[in-house]
């Protein structure tokens, strides 16, 4: 019965985020606790849901404090040098500019915001794609790969969500998949770099098939002894390629970018915020002080710095209350499902009947598994389908072939390269929207190169110990 319950809530659960009947925080609130009443929790409920919260709770304040910090960071110019490096590098060249896409995407999704990553990079870059007459399309491609990698940060949201899933530590998740998204940036980068070689061919093409037209235009116009065709098709073709063709807008772009007037920047206390930012990022991997304190005193300091009154600092925290909430609320309204899955036995039942259906010979590759379901599953699903109600019953199960919940949520999290492309993820909707690219024909440049970093990321977690190949 329980086994049934369980999969029953799960599937319930699955199809009202899917179907966005309720919002997900709804649903992991009231979805659990109907289905726990069924299971016989009666008013014990109440303790499960609380010992679950406890659990939580510094999974909740970290989150908090970590997206105020490195929202505030951005807010104050603290990338800004970085972001002007990578516009000058790029250039007119096609290529460079791709790549430049893929390295501040990567830089601006170390907020773990999504929907503000795309927002500044279309502003950045798009005008330049434009007016050199590349493919919007490969911006959109790039940027959302980019996006996926680093949505992995102990504050994006699948880290968040697998950690508040299996009541683990978002830094234990994320310092041993270093390598791996290391990896997987690499990866994309290599796209870029060929996706740009590839714009810039067809451009080179585009131009010398124009040059080839205002020839044949000429020559027809000496034959026929009309000098005006062939002056208005040399017009029209070299108006054309002006187009496709321009001047360094790297400059002018970095005078009117949203990103670089920005109306909180401190560039006089930059190497202040740098060394600030440094030594949290240092105690984090060192794992010495609990990563949610070490936030909390990054974003007191941070903000006293930054913003010395009182009403700057209130502005400040309440510029990103919404990710805060969204987030925060998330995973508290999460510790309802994880108690009542727990509290009432539900997940022992379900992971003792599938490791009774399971071959004994794939249950050493429980993680493997795991993060080869992630690519396809993430895609198909919203995160909380997935790492609320798939993950939990897949760590369960490898549990009871040695290998641990942490391993299981390090693996999971390799499909976020393809899932940032899903037309389920608001913030991808509204890359493409501000690209005005189709649907269509993102899928068709992404969904293979996708999936191929999110299996170099498998490779190397596997390979730099961060959950085990077999």
């Amino acid at each position: 019965m329980l086994v049934l319950l369980g999969f029953l809530m799960i599937a319930t659960f699955m199809y009202l985020v899917m179907a966005k009947k309720l919002t997900p925080i709804a649903t992991l609130i009231l979805v659990p606790l109907i289905f726990g009443l069924f299971a016989g929790a009666g008013l014990g409920v109440g303790d499960m849901v609380m010992e679950s919260v406890a659990k939580l709770a510094p999974t909740a304040a970290l989150l908090f404090f970590a997206i105020i910090f490195f929202g505030t960071m951005i807010d104050v110019g603290l990338f800004d040098p970085l972001i002007r490096a990578i516009l000058k590098f790029a250039g007119n060249d096609p290529t460079k500019l791709v790549v430049g896409t893929a390295l501040l995407t990567t830089i601006v999704s170390l907020d773990g915001d999504g929907s503000t990553t795309f927002i500044i990079v279309t502003s950045a870059f798009l005008p330049l794609y434009l007016r050199l007459g590349m493919s919007p399309v490969v911006l959109t491609v790039v940027a959302a790969m980019s996006n996926g990698v680093l949505n992995t940060v102990p504050w994006g949201g699948s880290t968040s969500r697998a950690a508040a899933a299996l009541g683990l530590s978002p830094i234990d998740i994320f310092v041993p998949m270093i390598p791996a998204i290391i990896t997987g940036l690499i990866a994309v980068l290599i796209f870029a770099y060929f996706l740009g070689l590839s714009e810039k061919k067809r451009l080179g093409l585009v131009y010398l098939e124009a040059r080839s037209s205002q020839k044949r235009t000429m020559e027809d116009a000496l034959v026929s002894g009309g000098w005006s065709k062939s002056q208005d098709g040399a017009q029209s073709v070299g108006a054309t390629h002006g187009t496709a063709s321009s001047s360094d807008f790297s400059a002018s772009f970095s005078e009117d970018g949203k990103f670089i007037q920005r109306a909180n920047a401190r560039p006089k206390l930059i190497w202040i915020n740098f060394i600030l930012t440094l030594a949290v990022m240092v105690l984090l991997v060192a794992d010495l002080v609990e990563p949610a304190l070490i936030f909390m005193v990054a974003v007191g300091l941070a903000l006293i710095i930054n913003f010395p009154k009182f009403a700057e600092q209130a502005e400040q925290i309440q510029a990103h209350a919404s990710a805060v909430i969204s987030v925060v609320g998330m995973v508290f309204a999460a510790s309802v499902l994880t108690g009542v899955m727990n509290g009432t036995g539900m997940i022992d039942a379900m992971a003792t009947w599938l490791v009774s259906i399971l071959p004994t010979s794939l249950g050493p590759f429980m993680a493997v598994i795991a993060g080869v379901l992630s690519i396809p599953l993430t895609f198909l699903m919203t995160n909380d389908a997935f790492y609320f109600g798939v993950l939990p019953v897949l760590s369960e199960t490898a549990g009871h072939f040695g290998i641990a919940p942490v391993e299981m949520a390090r693996a999971s999290l390799v499909g976020q390269a393809l899932h940032q492309s899903s037309p389920l993820v608001a913030s991808f909707l509204l890359l493409i929207g501000l690209a005005n690219v189709q649907l269509g024909e993102h899928f068709r440049k992404v969904i293979w190169r996708g999936f191929i970093v999110a299996l170099a990321m498998l490779i190397a977690g596997g390979l730099f110990a961060a959950f085990p190949l077999f």
